[in-house]
């Protein structure tokens, strides 16, 4: 195996193993997208990129030898999804006797779910750092690039498990309950997962 197909499996493996919890958060995002019209699908596949792009950059930057926000101080990043639950839990409990249920609305457009993306993938700079620095520039670009067809097929995929008339029913009654509560605990997560 010449070196760019090594490194363009090895990218797959980080990508995959750095993001497959991001498939679930951008699967509750496309289904709050069917359900509520917020936040559009447009505005997810951007929010996707320049969050994971904002992760890479930092990874780049830390690589190349510039400081780099503690490990510890990481986690912090946690509490924005849990913000963003707590407000959809606190639109929930306000509206409780209402005749029609709130939209299982979390993230209202691109900047939020950029943030959610950060926040979820806080964690992976620890990864792609050293990677980064190890590989070189021209199998950096190679890895950018695989990261960049992965984040499609994540948007997809995540698209695809969010269009289930099944799920999109179930989230349309009770989802101003669910989606609030998972990104809470995706927040609890992140935050007690960096210590």
């Amino acid at each position: 195996m010449s070196d760019p197909y090594r490194t363009i499996a090895a990218a797959i493996a980080v990508f995959a193993g750095t993001n497959v919890d991001d498939l679930i958060v951008l699967t509750v995002l496309f289904l709050s997208a069917r359900s509520a019209g917020r936040p559009r699908p447009g505005q997810i596949w951007i929010g996707q990129y320049a969050g994971v792009g904002f992760l890479v950059a930092v990874s780049a930057a830390a690589a190349l030898g510039l400081a780099v926000v503690p490990d510890r101080w990481v986690g912090l990043l946690g509490l924005i999804p849990f913000a963003l639950g707590v407000r959809g839990l606190v639109a929930a409990i306000r509206s409780r006797g209402a005749a029609e249920p709130p939209a299982p609305v979390v993230a209202t457009g691109a900047l939020a779910v950029a943030g959610v993306t950060v926040a979820n993938g806080a964690d992976n700079i620890s990864v792609y750092t050293p990677m980064f620095r190890t590989i070189g520039v021209t199998n950096s670009f190679i890895t950018v690039a695989v990261f960049a067809v992965g984040i499609a097929l994540w948007c997809l995929a995540g698209s695809r498990l969010g269009s289930h008339k099944r799920v999109i029913a179930v989230v349309q009654r009770y989802g101003h309950w669910i989606v609030p509560v998972v990104f809470m605990l995706l927040g609890v997560l992140i935050v007690t997962g960096s210590r």
